[in-house]
């Protein structure tokens, strides 16, 4: 069984396929999601900046991956690298301006809670298992194995509105250190 934080070599790189690039400027919806930490959180109403990265879901511990061909989906491998490197990196990206980070699947927040307690993440991870907010905002997705998957991207939210987005994101373990860069390179205010 491969270990799901380590990425292996030559995975077939994600195409730009356009898919993100209407989400600058948007307005997020109102609608809560359910977090990690038992509150609903609602992007739209969250003062401030705020990072949200999605993946498409995380590997369960001492389970096969969804489908054989996982590795060979583009941008499907590296949920549990990036989430780690969201981790690694998340006072970095608070002393950057980012007041808040969460993570973002189609999983349930039951599922994502069991990762998000094993990786020790200092911040919530949001479930839009309904699709709602992949819906409104038609964020950029997959169909694996009857499932609809978020594909991986980060989305920097300020007051509400999305003030720039990284898609696609590849390598996923790289995501935070580019989060951090943009960042740096758009400092709130500027």
């Amino acid at each position: 069984m491969e270990n799901p934080a380590i990425l292996p070599e030559a995975l077939p790189r994600p195409e730009d396929d356009g898919a993100a690039a209407h989400l600058p400027g948007l307005i997020l919806p109102a609608l809560a999601l359910p977090a990690t930490d038992g509150t609903p959180v609602s992007l739209r109403d969250l003062p401030g900046r705020t990072i949200v990265y999605a993946y498409p879901r995380t590997a369960e511990p001492d389970r096969p991956p969804l489908v054989p061909d996982w590795n060979e989906i583009p941008g499907a491998r590296g949920c549990t690298p990036q989430a780690c490197a969201f981790r690694d990196h998340f006072a970095e990206l608070r002393s950057l301006g980012a007041e808040r980070v969460y993570g973002l699947s189609t999983q349930s927040t039951a599922y994502q809670r069991e990762m998000a307690e094993r990786l020790h993440l200092p911040f919530p991870v949001l479930s839009d298992e309904g699709l709602g907010l992949a819906r409104a905002l038609r964020l950029p997705t997959l169909e694996v194995a009857g499932l609809t998957l978020l594909k991986r991207l980060t989305m920097i939210v300020d007051d509400g509105r999305i003030a720039g987005v990284l898609y696609p994101v590849f390598p996923p373990d790289r995501s935070a250190a580019e989060t951090a860069a943009w960042l740096r390179a758009n400092p709130r205010g500027a």
